[in-house]
């Protein structure tokens, strides 16, 4: 390695994952594409200490999150979001508190429009698209292939799941699942749970 190879190396943010299900392996995957940040270990249940989620070590649980802020700033929810998303308002609400900035996280292979603005623990996935003057809320997955259009506004906590459609002008309130597949007419406002592959009308 030359030392231009180990200066960049040296200069990744290190970052801890919250949560070790398989929303946190789609993560896993963008976060190594992106090249910003080194994954130190993934916090997670007390019983799944010392395992690994491809290749990282689970390092500690949620009583454990206010002994890694010394060492490391970034962290960044990765329990998925389906029936509930209480686990991932929790955990997040419980990341802030102790310290931990949660940076936007957005897939290479992704297009956000420099006209668009992201909140804090915001991740949008592989091939996703999110278009110019949409706004996304804090913590919320705008996963693979979702299309977020024009002056969306996506409140905070959301899930746009896989290969969903939001057009112009849509409003999703806080909280809501938007299923796989699901598209809306324009200029709606949407809340709740909507179903994979529904039409929004």
């Amino acid at each position: 390695m030359n030392n231009k190879e180990f200066k960049i190396q040296n200069s990744k943010l290190n970052i801890i994952l919250i949560g070790g299900g398989g929303h946190c392996k789609s993560v896993v995957d963008v976060i190594e594409q992106q090249n910003i940040y080194t994954i130190l270990g993934i916090i997670d249940t007390k019983e799944n200490i010392g395992k690994k989620v491809l290749g990282y070590d689970v390092i500690g649980c949620d009583d454990d999150l206010k002994q890694f802020v010394s060492t490391c700033n970034y962290a960044l929810i990765t329990v998925g979001h389906i029936t509930s998303n209480a686990l991932r308002v929790r955990l997040f609400n419980l990341a802030k508190e102790v310290g931990f900035t949660l940076p936007v996280i957005i897939s290479p292979l992704a297009y956000v429009s420099k006209h668009a603005k992201l909140e804090e623990g915001t991740v949008v996935m592989h091939h996703a698209l999110v278009n110019a003057s949409a706004s996304v809320g804090k913590n919320c997955i705008i996963n693979s292939k979702a299309l977020v259009e024009h002056d969306v506004h996506i409140e905070e906590h959301c899930h746009i799941s896989t290969g969903a459609i939001i057009n112009g002008g849509v409003h999703v309130k806080a909280n809501t699942f938007y299923g796989s597949n699901a598209t809306c007419k324009e200029y709606v406002t949407i809340d709740g749970f909507i179903k994979a592959g529904s039409i929004v009308k």
